[in-house]
């Protein structure tokens, strides 16, 4: 799925890598710029909003720089996914929302579940993304042999969906975000419908892939988080308020135990 949000600039000119926080020079250009922000919802069922509206997201500021891969951690209802949906102007139009988010470039929203069309084969359900942005058929057609190959679908672009295993779906949906040629992706637990062992294999592969965009990534696994981030965001329990955050540094990248102190759970295993 596709969306513009509150654009500001082009995603024209940009640099071939981000100049790292605290490094000389200008920083990097902010993609994402969460403002104070807080979402609530009203009970279902129930029209007094005052009385039974649920906050889901607290006062949450957060700004993601261009070509920035930032993850979005916290525990299961804690606002996660509502925050990324904000991100992409797919917010529900009856939640009651304080602050403001904005972003500088269009956006690719991939949701949870792979969302194939049965009735299309694997080439054809790629191209839905490009179809619904706007890019031109030949140029995404020729993009789309090239990441084929290099998301190790080269051999199936006839197949159906149903003939693919799980990860070879969420690769192709992956795959169908990237063609639509939006310079922020915006990933909701990509594969978290994933056995573990399959999940493992799919976080080694994404940290392999060269995707020149910003990414967001929302999870719950803290080494899928550990394995794919240039940066960690830790969201509290609901309402979601960010508790941590913390950035790749040295070999070791991330102290897993931290990020598990922070979820509340240091010293466990995930």
């Amino acid at each position: 799925m596709t969306t513009d949000v509150s654009i500001t600039t082009g995603g024209e000119g940009r640099s071939t890598a981000a100049t790292p926080a605290g490094a000389p020079g200008a920083e990097s250009p902010a993609t994402i710029t969460v403002e104070n922000y807080s979402v609530e919802f009203a009970a279902r069922g129930n029209g007094k909003r005052h009385e039974s509206a649920v906050r889901v997201l607290e006062d949450v500021s957060l700004t993601i720089k261009e070509r920035e891969f930032v993850a979005i951690l916290g525990p299961s209802g804690c606002g996660k996914s509502t925050l990324l949906r904000a991100m992409g102007g797919l917010l529900d139009e009856r939640a009651t929302i304080h602050g403001a988010v904005t972003s500088a470039a269009p956006t690719a929203w991939m949701p949870q579940h792979d969302c194939l069309l049965p009735w299309r084969r694997a080439m054809s359900n790629a191209m839905v993304g490009a179809i619904a942005a706007g890019v031109p058929r030949d140029r995404a057609a020729l993009r789309a042999a090239e990441l084929f190959e290099e998301f190790g679908l080269a051999g199936f672009e006839r197949a159906w969906p149903h003939e693919m295993s799980g990860g070879m779906r969420q690769r192709l949906a992956l795959l169908r975000t990237c063609l639509s040629e939006r310079p922020v992706l915006l990933l909701d637990e990509p594969f978290g419908a994933l056995d573990p062992l399959t999940r493992r294999h799919m976080n080694a592969w994404l940290a392999g892939l060269n995707l020149a965009s910003t990414v967001v990534l929302v999870t719950h696994d803290v080494d899928e988080a550990i394995m794919l981030a240039d940066r960690i965001v830790v969201l509290s329990g609901r309402p979601g308020r960010i508790i941590h955050e913390t950035r790749a540094h040295g070999s070791g990248r991330f102290e897993r135990e931290e990020l598990l102190a922070a979820l509340g759970v240091g010293g466990a295993h995930d």
